[in-house]
């Protein structure tokens, strides 16, 4: 016989038992080439023994041995001398009866160890969490930013942990995966032992590991063992990082120039209330320094683009918007007015204890539900089983948002004012220079700070605008509310309210604001 070396496959390390070497490995490769036809009938296939083909469930492991013998192949086990094939086993069906209870004893025994690891890595568990061990649980993978140092402890890689933060901040800033990945790879930083990619980051984000905890799920139980790692953030950070990577379409900004007010979802029309977006158009004459003309980067309201009910039409220039939020929040005087109050933690921590509360009702009725089905000696009603799947999926919404909502809270109470006027300042040239980086902060800011903006393209009042303004209504995120009046042509600004007082325009009503 020839040997095809071409199809001598190997699946070391690969799981017989969990079927990683079908899904992932060379067997998958085998049969997949068995059902294409590419390997002749009459051909071999040897084995060291049935339990190297198969560990899984009997019935599955036989489907397996089925397929190859059905396309015309022969199956030997090296380790007993068997042969398989159609005409063996039309001539003795019993070989078929052996194989079968080959497969049974090898997924016995691979059910069996697998049940005595996870006993062990249960007690283990037990063990950290009550203080009575301190051991390496080997289960699953360790991150990459650890190592096991001396005394069989983890310890930080120290250049590993530095691309790690450099990443966590720029994150922050509101930088995006690409933008962050090209500034690691640039400086000669990797944050996995792969490299640096996009979905990487947004895991290692969401890895409890970051605080030092490893979190495992054995048998459906989830277990949180804290302290097992050395710690990169401290809680509250890591609570903020979550709220941040919750609102993250939010942040990142998009094209050649991110938007400073747009692109939030906080910015709406003050005529229809739908939402307002920039348009830049980056094709036409641009002005020296290839920034294009303020009259190119417009504000467009939805509702009239879309004819789907603002009749109030024309769009306004994003400039002068910019500007002026800019200079507004430069001002320490402005900016503690907008943010005077309590962050709005009060009314977070009430929706908090509400959510708590919400999920406390929803699983005494999923225990009352089940306690009744147990207690029925005869079949349960579907209705019981159909109520405790609904009252399942919304306790797990309910879970959920009491967890976004400890991630604001915390993230809340860590920033007691969203951003003091000295970062706003810092930032008000780069922006008006177009600059990436310093726009991109400011988007965070904007973000941090208002829950709302309210453009009145043509003024508050259209029927009696004389100067031709732009008004503008700013929400911070606890409620204050201020109102802009401003220059269409310099960006300039005067408080709304003051010209309320004397007399020069009217204030929209809260009605008039959707």
């Amino acid at each position: 016989m020839t040997l095809d070396d071409t199809l001598s496959l190997k699946d070391e390390g690969l799981s017989a038992y969990h079927q990683n070497h079908v899904k992932q490995g060379a067997l998958g490769v085998f049969l997949l080439a068995v059902d294409e036809g590419r390997i002749p009938p009459g051909s071999v296939l040897i084995v060291e023994g049935l339990d190297r083909l198969s560990r899984a469930e009997p019935i599955q492991a036989q489907a397996q041995l089925a397929q190859i013998i059905n396309a015309g192949i022969t199956v030997v086990t090296a380790s007993e001398g068997r042969e398989y094939n159609r005409a063996g086993l039309k001539a003795q069906p019993m070989d078929l009866v052996y194989s079968l209870l080959v497969m049974i004893r090898s997924h016995e025994e691979s059910d069996t160890k697998s049940k005595r690891v996870r006993a062990a890595i249960r007690r283990q568990c037990q063990g950290w969490i009550n203080g009575s061990w301190r051991g390496i649980v080997r289960n699953g993978r360790d991150p990459q930013w650890t190592r096991i140092g001396e005394g069989n402890r983890f310890e930080l890689v120290p250049e590993r942990v530095t691309a790690i933060r450099l990443m966590i901040d720029m994150f922050r800033q509101g930088h995006g995966a690409v933008h962050i990945v090209r500034e690691l790879t640039q400086r000669n930083l990797s944050i996995t032992d792969a490299g640096n990619g996009a979905p990487h980051i947004y895991k290692i984000i969401r890895n409890r590991a970051l605080i030092g905890e490893r979190v495992l799920e054995v048998d459906g139980e989830t277990y949180c063992l804290e302290g097992y790692y050395p710690p990169v953030l401290t809680p509250n950070e890591f609570a903020e990082l979550q709220h941040l990577a919750e609102h993250r379409g939010r942040r990142k900004g998009k094209g050649e120039i991110p938007g400073i007010v747009t692109g939030l979802r906080i910015t709406y029309c003050g005529y229809c209330g739908t939402a307002v977006v920039g348009q830049n158009n980056m094709g036409r004459n641009r002005k020296e320094n290839g920034h294009p003309q303020d009259g190119h980067r417009r504000l467009l309201c939805v509702g009239y683009s879309q004819n789907t009910g603002c009749r109030i039409g024309g769009t306004c220039s994003v400039v002068p918007i910019e500007r002026a939020v800019m200079n507004f929040c430069a001002d320490q005087m402005n900016l503690t007015r907008l943010l005077d109050g309590d962050n709005g933690s009060t009314a977070l921590a009430g929706r908090l204890a509400q959510a708590r509360q919400h999920a406390k009702d929803l699983e005494t009725q999923i225990t009352r539900i089940t306690d009744a089905m147990l207690s029925d000696t005869e079949e349960a009603p579907l209705a019981f089983a159909r109520k405790a799947r609904e009252l399942e999926a919304q306790l797990a919404a309910e879970q959920k948002l009491v967890e976004t909502l400890q991630h604001e809270l915390a993230a809340s109470s860590r920033n007691a004012t969203p951003a003091v006027a000295e970062a706003w300042a810092a930032l008000v040239s780069g922006v008006e220079e177009l600059d990436y980086d310093a726009r991109t902060r400011a988007r965070q800011l904007v973000a941090d700070t208002f829950s709302r903006i309210v453009v009145f393209r043509k003024g508050f009042d259209l029927a009696n605008n004389p100067d031709d303004s732009i008004d503008l209504q700013l929400i911070a995120k606890h409620g204050n509310t201020r109102m802009l009046h401003i220059d269409r042509r310099t960006g300039a600004w005067r408080a709304a309210e003051d010209l309320e007082v004397s007399g020069d325009i009217p204030l929209p009503t809260v009605s008039t604001v959707v």
